[in-house]
């Protein structure tokens, strides 16, 4: 039996080796656990560093399929799952809608502080129609200001697993994929305050983005990603200022969960796009 979480294979001795670490040790937390476990697999980031937050969802995972059984969460709101407070910080404000060009320089502020990061998760969760969700694995999120008003908010997360087109236009074995997943960036959240009606506004801010993301997650994870990707849903958003910022449509998604390869779940049907951030990106995501 061979079951994968959070894109890694376990084979039934490691399950059952990861719950016989849980007996053996019950003194140890939940995060403890997990960077045990990431320790005896050998479970680690392209930089070296231990891949614990990964680890933590797959125990969990593996928790809610009945194979293992974890210790209780220290914390009451764990892994971050609860609906952020509303205050005041997000309220509404004066209508903003001056054309982009003429907002003078954007500064695209990486979330790093707590406080930063509440005003981040509670204006996703106050306005943006998917609502708040921890973003998975490796993340940067950013606030978007043009002095002084605060215009938009985005959110940088784990690649879909499994997409037709954009694997086809690749052109990567599933082999690869699996080796070169982390290369790819998923832009999971982008929300543009709805106060804000700045003409062109959002392609202006897709294409600082880009220029921004390789060094910042370089900063963060020790390395570059070399392709982004987006998936807007049809019913809702064209998806024009993707194009706009020059970003390629490669199709649409079947329907399907980001992480579902058994046909189990049944979602909207989305656009896809992605965005090369380095001119020989196949040979990269094609290589060992």
């Amino acid at each position: 039996m061979i079951l994968r979480y959070c894109g890694r294979d376990f084979s039934a001795e490691e399950i059952s080796h990861v719950r016989h670490l849980i007996q053996r040790k019950p003194e140890l937390n939940r995060a403890q656990l997990s960077r045990l476990v990431c320790e005896e697999f050998g479970w680690l980031r392209p930089d070296g560093r231990l891949k614990d937050m990964s680890c933590r969802v797959a125990m969990l995972r593996m928790e809610r399929d009945g194979h293992i059984s974890l210790p209780l969460p220290q914390k009451k709101n764990s892994n971050g799952k609860c609906r952020p407070q509303i205050t005041e910080v997000s309220s509404p404000r004066l209508p903003i809608m001056t054309p982009a060009g003429a907002l003078g320089a954007l500064v695209l502020k990486q979330v790093v502080k707590p406080k930063e990061s509440r005003l981040w998760n509670e204006l996703i969760a106050r306005y943006h129609y998917l609502g708040y969700n921890p973003l998975p694995a490796a993340q940067l999120r950013y606030l978007i200001y043009a002095d002084p008003h605060l215009l938009a908010a985005l959110g940088f997360g784990a690649a879909a697993w499994k997409v037709a087109p954009r694997d086809r236009f690749i052109g990567w074995t599933p082999e690869y994929r699996e080796k070169n997943l982390h290369l790819i960036v998923n832009n999971a959240r982008f929300l543009i305050l709805p106060w804000v009606t700045s003409r062109n506004l959002a392609s202006r801010i897709l294409a600082g983005v880009a220029k921004k993301i390789p060094a910042d997650w370089q900063a963060c994870y020790g390395y570059r990603p070399v392709l982004l990707e987006t998936f807007v849903e049809v019913e809702r958003f064209t998806g024009a200022c993707y194009r706009a910022a020059n970003w390629l449509h490669l199709g649409q998604t079947q329907g399907r969960g980001k992480l579902d390869r058994y046909n189990l779940q049944s979602l909207p049907k989305k656009y896809i796009y992605v965005y090369p951030l380095h001119k020989n990106f196949r040979s990269i995501l094609c290589s060992a």
